[in-house]
């Protein structure tokens, strides 16, 4: 049980830290572990697991509500060049910083560990390898600072 507290509290933590790294990288990423890109399926795997992920997070009840006003496909696109790009992929994200996408969604961090879980079984589902997983995680990590806006 420890262990996969850990494992969530690391999922969590790379999570909220995606966006922002992305959003600072123009050139594909320096701090992405080496391989990650080409473990993940590089654009095309990415594009598929991002696709599983938005789906599965716009019908989960506990956090669906905060996409309604949002259009999946083009999500599914900014988020795709995030991860591509994180990963060290040769993708551009040119999209917004987290802080002010997020400022008035009022996402506490139980909404934030949610988002991880979907993630996460989404990962599962396209048959990412639980270490890659971690290394996804980790990138995305520093970004709950900015996602979570209820503390």
């Amino acid at each position: 049980m420890t262990t996969q507290l850990c494992a969530w509290a690391v999922a969590a933590a790379c999570l909220l830290a995606l966006p922002a790294a992305a959003q600072t990288a123009s050139t594909p990423s320096s701090t992405a572990p080496a391989g990650l890109y080409q473990a993940l399926g590089e654009k095309p795997g990415i594009t598929r697991l991002v696709d599983d992920f938005v789906n599965r997070a716009v019908k989960d009840p506990r956090i669906g509500s905060h996409f309604k006003d949002t259009k999946p496909q083009a999500l599914k696109e900014s988020l795709t060049d995030q991860i591509c790009q994180l990963s060290g992929g040769p993708c551009q994200y040119e999209g917004g910083d987290m802080k002010s996408a997020h400022a008035d969604m009022d996402i506490t961090k139980a909404h934030f560990n949610a988002l991880v879980e979907v993630l996460q079984a989404a990962m599962a589902a396209q048959g990412v390898a639980f270490a890659q997983q971690n290394r996804l995680l980790a990138l995305l990590a520093p970004m709950h600072r900015d996602i979570i806006t209820v503390r």
